[in-house]
């Protein structure tokens, strides 16, 4: 909280006035977010640098805090939306006895992170297409307890988990092709396309995903995610939690049918 007099200290602040001058709202935070991760003095003025330059926050400092973790992340790699928090809050109270459990679509793997953190018991996957994500992944792996794969959705799992994944979770992409440009620009430069562009209802790749759901999901499983409240409506699934702009919800195999096809 900001003290009166307090804003005479944050002017004289090198970061925050550098931030401040690139255009960046949230100066303040951002400096305090740098300071947090970051002591070396070399490292700060690589991540302020790269900051000021239009580099997004959590890819010039080299992690994201997700759901109380601290998980790396790196240029080129769909960093993790605080909204997708909801998806592991709601799957994990969802399915708490979950054994086996995969995040499709993993980006560096906050998902994966989170459920192995807060589902101990369980044997935790995560899937990604992209090679760079997947290495991230990999290291957030080792640190929280999963395993990455790289691969297009099921298809990369091993084959001994079919029928077996009792809670399956993903941020998918959904943005509607013509709402992608709408995107802030910093992040549009340094997160392939693919990890955002959902297609011309951003359901794309949600009914890519279901369509194989059946033969992956055990007979209790389920798959849950987040959509926009306008989207949910049009997806065979119940709503979990909900906003004004976001509705988690879980699918499972019977109840897509085949609306993935």
């Amino acid at each position: 909280m900001i003290e009166p007099g307090d804003d005479l200290v944050v002017e004289h602040d090198p970061i925050v006035a550098r931030l401040r001058a690139a255009g960046c709202v949230f100066a303040e935070a951002e400096a305090a977010f740098i300071r947090r991760h970051l002591q070396d003095t070399g490292d700060i003025e690589r991540a302020v640098e790269s900051r000021t330059e239009g580099m997004p926050l959590e890819h010039a400092v080299g992690v994201a805090e997700f759901a109380g973790l601290t998980v790396a992340v790196a240029d080129g790699v769909f960093v993790p939306r605080l909204r997708a928090e909801a998806i592991a809050s709601s799957a994990a109270a969802h399915r708490p006895d979950a054994r086996v459990v995969v995040d499709l679509g993993c980006g560096c793997g906050a998902l994966a992170a989170t459920l192995a953190s807060r589902l101990p018991g369980a044997e935790v996957h995560a899937v990604d297409i992209d090679p760079a994500s997947v290495v991230v992944a990999r290291a957030n792996g080792r640190r929280f307890g999963f395993t990455a794969h790289h691969g297009s959705w099921w298809d990369a799992l091993p084959t001994a988990l079919r029928g077996r994944v009792d809670l399956a979770v993903g941020y998918l992409p959904h943005v509607p092709t013509d709402r992608v440009e709408r995107i802030h620009p910093d992040f549009r430069a340094h997160e392939p396309r693919h990890t955002v562009d959902g297609g011309p209802t951003g359901l794309d790749q949600v009914r890519a995903v279901a369509a194989p759901m059946g033969d992956w999901l055990s007979p209790e499983g389920v798959f849950v995610t987040l959509l926009s409240t306008e989207q949910a409506a049009s997806v065979p699934g119940r709503v979990l939690s909900a906003d004004d702009e976001d509705a988690v919800m879980v699918l499972d195999g019977a109840a897509v049918g085949h609306w993935g096809l």
